[in-house]
């Protein structure tokens, strides 16, 4: 979309200040004829992607023509929002996932907007307008794209209205004889009267467009409804007609034994978006990525940080009361309950709602599972082994014991069939690929396990499949259930999951009944230093795009630091203005979040040999050019990561605790051996950052599954202020103390005024500043910086990914061994 900058008006004249571009419209394009398939398919991709994200906003656009979409070297660019309109957010009740309800009309309602050739009906009847809308104009805008003719015409205003409102445009493979016959069919849908046989989201209509154009790269492309095969075809189409009638019977009876030899229909596809103006969580400590219900009937999964359920059957979506900061949900065998986890505990909810029952403690967990028996397997602690539980409630007993000696974590329970045998995942956070880690299995009653095979990755069964998470390919292995053991070679499936390397965990689901649910492998995020001003304009990028992260800024703002590589990381520095970079560690085991020295001369650090419990974690100080000694300043048992240096030298301010479950300290630089909790343990704490008159600090706290910004005294940890309303992270002091910056639940950074009257602070209501993307790689904090003059903020902002996609596959199968 066309950014705009500024709207001013000098004298008489109002003005926008808009982004400049250069190429040329699509008008002037289609001026010399139609355009070929792939760059029909391509535009018309980017352009449903352009609104689909004005629509997740609440504006839809009412005047799309070609006129407003300008093709440039870097892709198209949707224009002119003049004639949109807002809309009112979705409910949050059992709905579709993309309806988008309007609000009353900003204009007169009977009022004709837009440009007759390329209007919906409602809109030239005069009724309410919403995505669908545009999604008719798109219709319009890709035909003419495909076939150098406009979709509907008339010799008068009148004619032509009359031809929207009544009239199909001709077939596309009329025109254009090779184009594919599943574009026509996404145009035809887009063209429909009833906005309601439309498709019902531009998301929607973007992943048609690139399944065509996959499938036409790929050469499987149907022919055309208007080609030459295709009028072959319909030559006996009615004498087969009364045949096929006939033959419904014998083809159930055929389909019965082909499935009785193992044969399958063709695989059929669908999309699950999440609900409006929300996002998936599928990867790290607070994911919750999509589930199928054992039944088939269901998906589970997060979004806007709680639980949604997305009925298979109707294609309702309504979200799961009480389940806030839920992560990694599962499904009972029965398919009524879910288990999940939040605020520290294992818990179960009834899928239809209620309030939720809390079983153990699950500080950091990673995956359960819900056996018929009513047993819960689960992982309590990121480094542990399983425990087991049972749903109504009870003492919690350990399965496994993790042996130190090969591995660091048991994770991603599953129950087999029987629900007496649990598959998981044993690894090593120093080498997840090591020759011990991989794929066992053991009695729910504990005893000794067995390794099935390797890998560093989730598994499930499925009618004698092992599926799991390969070199970046979904793979099936052949799997005897009766005897525990994997009989033959691994085949792919034809579809592959994304993998999230963060929690070793591929993101994929599969119900009894053979549905497949699954994120489609895509780019990695990464990310990209750059400057931004108190507007939100984009400045002077730092390097190249890459996974650095734990983002620091040198006190005279001339360099930073980051680090690069998990679990095994290394620390180094940019040179802003040349954007040269300098490593200053090689082959460290974990590095955590460095702090410059208040002169900018050395850099402070923690390094471990890894992130396992009993390891020795040491607070290091070295110099911020490379090279010299290395100091040791203390030595901890327990993970500590610090975060901010006092003003005075006299303190370093560190999260202490396992990842998830972490507590403010304070280290006296003089006496580290002397350290001490600064606020009462009332929750996950974490990034305290100091303010610069050093009387106060800024903090995020894990409160009703979600962060917020608190500020209290310095050091004494009292006067406590909730800064954020409904979410926050990130905060940062502004260098004169007068402003809080922090990120919004909402990924916006938000500006709150401070004001102080002797030893009083006032913090006024936050503002939105401008939205931001942050990459923090495997970290809560460090993403921006802002610099000593505040005028400029330096972002580590996350690379322009395509939005994950969540598939719904039936009928798939492996793909046959190789011979």
């Amino acid at each position: 979309i066309c950014a705009l900058y500024d709207v001013g008006r000098e004298n008489d004249v109002e003005y926008l200040v808009m982004e400049l571009l250069e190429g040329e419209t699509l008008s002037d394009r289609l001026a010399k004829g139609p355009l070929p398939l792939e760059q029909t398919l391509r535009y018309g991709q980017e352009i449903a992607d352009a609104l689909d994200r004005a629509h997740r906003q609440g504006i839809v656009h009412r005047d799309l023509k070609p006129g407003n979409v300008m093709l440039t070297k870097s892709g198209v660019k949707l224009l002119d929002f003049g004639l949109a309109k807002a809309l009112e957010p979705a409910a949050a009740k059992a709905e579709s996932l993309t309806s988008l309800p309007t609000k009353a009309a900003l204009t007169q309602e009977g009022t004709i907007l837009g440009t007759f050739q390329y209007m919906a009906p409602e809109q030239l009847e005069g009724r309410e307008a919403d995505a669908r809308t545009d999604i008719f104009a798109l219709g319009a805008v890709l035909y003419e794209m495909a076939t150098g003719t406009k979709a509907f015409a008339g010799t008068s205003q009148a004619s032509l209205i009359s031809a929207i409102l009544r009239d199909n445009p001709p077939p596309i493979a009329q025109l254009q004889p090779t184009s594919p016959a599943g574009l026509d069919r996404v145009v035809r849908t887009c063209l429909a009267k009833d906005p309601e046989e439309r498709w019902q989201s531009a998301g929607d209509l973007r992943r048609e467009l690139r399944w065509i154009a996959e499938s036409s790269v790929a050469g499987v492309a149907a022919p055309a409804a208007g080609s030459p095969a295709a009028a072959r075809r319909r030559t006996g189409r009615l004498a087969w007609i009364a045949a096929a009638v006939l033959a419904l019977a014998a083809i159930g009876m055929a389909i019965g034994l082909l499935r009785d030899r193992g044969a399958r229909p063709e695989p059929v596809h669908a999309f699950l978006d999440p609900p409006t103006k929300t996002s998936w969580q599928l990867t790290g400590d607070q994911a919750a990525p999509p589930v199928v219900s054992p039944n088939g009937a269901s998906v589970v999964f997060g979004a806007g940080g709680k639980l949604w359920l997305r009925s298979l059957r109707t294609g309702d979506v309504m979200p799961v009361l009480g389940t806030e900061g839920a992560t990694f949900p599962f499904w009972s065998a029965d398919s009524r309950s879910l288990g999940f986890f939040s605020n520290g505990k294992l818990r179960t909810v009834e899928a239809a709602g209620g309030p939720s029952q809390a079983l153990a403690d699950a500080p950091t967990p990673r995956g359960g599972a819900w056996g018929p028996d009513g047993t819960i397997v689960y992982t309590p602690d990121f480094q542990g082994g399983l425990w087991r539980v049972a749903a109504s409630g009870g003492p919690a007993k350990a399965i496994t014991e993790v042996d130190k000696s090969k591995h660091s974590t048991h994770r991603w329970p599953w129950l087999l069939p029987d629900g007496k045998h649990v598959l998981y995942l044993a690894a090593s956070h120093i080498n997840p690929r090591s020759e011990s880690s991989g794929i066992y299995v053991v009695s729910v009653d504990g005893g000794p396990s067995t390794r099935l095979l390797a890998s560093y990755g989730n598994a499930q069964v499925f009618e004698g499949w092992l599926l799991s998470v390969s070199e970046g390919h979904l793979v099936a292995w052949p799997f005897d259930a009766g005897r525990l053991r994997v009989t033959g070679k691994a085949r792919r499936v034809p579809d592959d999951a994304n993998f999230d390397y963060g929690t070793w965990r591929g993101i994929f689901s599969v119900s009894s009944n053979g549905i497949l649910v699954y994120q489609t492998a895509q780019e990695q995020a990464r990310g990209q230093l750059q400057w931004m001003d108190p507007q939100g304009h984009v400045g002077a990028k730092v390097g190249e795009p890459n996974n650095s992260y734990a983002l620091r800024l040198s006190p005279d703002g001339t360099r930073a630091s980051v680090i690069e590589g998990d679990p095994n990381s290394d620390l180094w520095v940019y040179e802003l203005d040349r954007g040269f970079r300098t490593r200053l560690t090689t082959s460290e085991q974990v590095i955590l979040t460095p702090l410059w020295t208040r002169d900018g001369s050395e850099i402070l650090y923690v390094s471990g040999t890894s992130a396992t419990v009993g390891s020795d974690y040491k607070l290091l100080r070295r110099s911020a050019f490379g090279g010299g000694k290395v100091v040791e300043i203390a030595r901890s048992k327990i993970r500590i990561e610090p975060t901010d240096l006092s003003p005075d030298g006299k303190y370093i301010v560190a999260d202490r605790g396992a990842i998830g479950a972490t507590m403010i300290w304070l280290y006296p630089l003089d006496a580290p051996d002397k350290a001490s909790a600064m606020l009462e343990a009332t929750g996950l704490q974490t990034d305290g950052r100091i303010s610069p008159d050093g009387r106060w600090m800024s903090f995020s706290q894990l409160q009703g599954g979600r962060f917020e910004v608190f500020v209290v005294a310095f050091p004494s940890g009292t006067d406590r202020q909730q800064v954020s309303a409904a979410g926050g992270t990130h905060a940062r002091w502004s260098p004169d103390g007068r402003t809080l910056y922090f990120v919004s639940q909402d990924n916006e950074l938000m500006s709150a005024p401070v004001e102080t009257q002797g030893s009083t602070l006032r913090l006024k209501k936050a503002e939105t500043l401008f939205p931001v993307q942050l990459f923090t790689g495997p970290r809560v904090s460090g993403a921006f910086e802002i610099a000593p003059d505040g005028k400029r903020f330096l972002v580590n902002s996350s690379g322009s990914v395509e939005a994950p996609s969540i598939r719904i596959v039936t009928n798939w199968t492996p793909e046959p061994e190789r011979r």
